[in-house]
């Protein structure tokens, strides 16, 4: 009986224990979790504020310092902003189409979309060409060119209302396309990043050739005449015309309307050692441009850096930036419009940091800004939810309407003001209801997927320790009923659900037990998921 009593004293000390570690790493995990929650909505100074800069730092510049090395100035950190919270706080001023573009209409990856003298949209696509890790070598030369070039049409004028197809051109050219621009004269400006080229055809591409090259094909270099996977073109009304040279040299080039160059400034803040600030006039990969006419200034799209940077157009000197933490660290593209006083339309990416504990919130919207006070407006998105990946956005002159092309999914979006959205019929609306929340359900699995979260994470190993240890615990009190005796010394009580047999595990489940997994499924999801992260990081 002494031998029984004590057997029941230890294992009460022992059932004790593990309950007081299970509590101790449930406070442990909990408290981590918080930690992270704050860390994710932490935002450090990065930006520069718009102050002249001294001889020295003159000096610096000139000489042609990295960007770790030059003595900038800077100013004290701003207080925290709680990212998430701000973000949905924001008007959304822009209804989404989503019956636009027609449904014949079938897109590679959109990476550029301009408008013409006649309002219709007009989008540069990459058919069936994919930009992975193998594209390039480490000296930037494309390796797929056993491929030829793509046969389909490239370049489509789609019917700003209806997105019917009225006009495409462009096969057999291009290997991957990247930046599109129409000029004053109706003139198309292209670039692939494979070429290292930069191209100017005639209104539509009649004729199918260009006429203007710059560049020489498959030869990427930093002369005078050669680009390194140059991004974006912007032209001025009296046919002077900028590239942003792009994804290895960081600059901007001023050409005459003849070809010639006049200017070139930018500097890669790639260079040396990793910096917290960006100064002005260096880029980590200038994007995307476009002009602002009434201030006679440049502006690109800082794409690393998370800014826009404007410059004066005559002579190139920085005239201001533009940057919200709301946006983050990765501004993919922006485009001008003068209306309300002057605003920019922005898209932002998903972001690229990695590991459990990303330092900032992110969440992939189009903004709108106003050039007079730097302050976000509004935001828009597909239904009103986050885009994946987009990379370009035009804008109508008088703001009404806004197309953003994205890579993946490969589409082109359009937004209309909400002044003039026309009203839906309620079974349109529930409609729309339904389609939203499998949106929501699709983003929601498409987040978590590309970007896990640290939070997401601790939550999940959490919760498998805290079912791990319950489940043990079962197992120790089965088998004490099973003796005769519970824990904390009572004696066993017997319940019409027990029997004799004693508490058995598989009795939860039906007979069959649990059911076998679909591993074919689980398989699908990981390639789509690896396809997708690739095609963010290469774009």
């Amino acid at each position: 009986m002494s031998r029984s009593h004590n057997n029941e004293i230890n294992n009460s000390t022992r059932s004790i224990y593990i309950c007081y570690v299970i509590c101790i790493l449930w406070s442990y995990c909990c408290n981590l979790v918080a930690s992270v929650s704050v860390t994710e909505n932490q935002s450090a100074q990065r930006y520069l504020p718009n102050v002249a800069l001294g001889d020295e730092q003159l000096k610096q510049m000139i000489k042609g310092v990295g960007a770790a090395d030059a003595n900038w100035r800077q100013r004290a950190k701003p207080e925290v902003t709680d990212v998430k919270t701000e973000l949905a706080k924001l008007n959304t001023t822009y209804v989404y189409q989503n019956d636009w573009p027609a449904n014949d209409v079938k897109l590679g990856a959109v990476t550029a979309v301009s408008l013409d003298g006649a309002g219709h949209v007009v989008i540069f696509h990459r058919v069936d060409r994919i930009w992975n890790s193998i594209t390039f070598n480490n000296s930037h030369v494309y390796q797929e060119r056993n491929k030829g070039p793509i046969k389909q049409n490239t370049v489509l004028g789609l019917e700003p209302e209806t997105g019917k197809v009225l006009y495409e051109w462009g096969k057999n050219f291009f290997y991957m396309p990247h930046g599109l621009t129409i000029d004053p004269e109706e003139n198309v400006w292209v670039t692939d990043v494979a070429l290292h080229q930069v191209f100017k055809f005639p209104p539509r591409g009649v004729g199918g050739q260009p006429l203007l090259s710059l560049g020489t094909a498959f030869q990427p270099g930093a002369g005078k005449r050669k680009f390194c996977k140059p991004t974006a073109v912007a032209v001025l009304n009296n046919g002077d015309f900028f590239v942003a040279d792009g994804y290895c040299n960081s600059r901007i080039v001023k050409y005459s309307k003849e070809g010639e160059q006049i200017l070139v400034w930018g500097q890669n803040s790639f260079s040396g050692y990793s910096y917290d600030v960006s100064p002005v006039n260096f880029f980590a990969i200038p994007h995307a441009l476009t002009l602002v006419p009434e201030l006679e200034l440049l502006c690109a799209a800082d794409r690393e850096n998370g800014r826009v940077q404007c410059f004066y157009s005559n002579n190139g000197s920085f005239h201001s930036q533009y940057h919200n933490p709301l946006i983050g660290d990765r501004l993919f593209s922006m485009a001008y419009t003068p209306s309300a006083g002057g605003q920019l339309v922005i898209v932002n990416g998903p972001t690229g940091e990695l590991g459990i504990s990303p330092q900032h919130y992110n969440e992939v919207h189009g903004f709108v800004m106003s050039m007079r006070t730097s302050k976000l407006i509004s935001k828009f998105g597909p239904n009103n939810l986050e885009f994946q990946n987009p990379h370009d956005v035009a804008v109508t002159a008088d703001g009404n309407a806004i197309y953003v092309a994205e890579l993946n999914p490969m589409r082109i979006h359009k937004f209309v003001h909400k002044s003039l959205a026309k009203p839906m019929s309620l079974s349109v609306q529930k409609m729309s209801s339904g389609e939203s929340e499998t949106s929501v359900m699709t983003a929601s699995t498409s987040s978590t997927r590309h970007h896990p979260s640290g939070k997401a994470i601790l939550v999940a190993s959490l919760m498998l320790l805290f079912a791990g240890s319950t489940f043990v615990l079962a197992l120790i009190m089965a088998r004490r009923r099973k003796r005769g005796c519970l824990p904390f010394g009572t004696h066993s009580r017997r319940h019409a659900w027990e029997k004799s047999e004693g508490f058995k595990l598989g009795g939860l489940l039906d007979r069959n037990g649990f059911e076998k997994l679909d591993q074919n499924a689980s398989d699908e999801e990981q390639e789509q998921q690896e396809t997708t992260t690739l095609s963010q990081q290469y774009a």
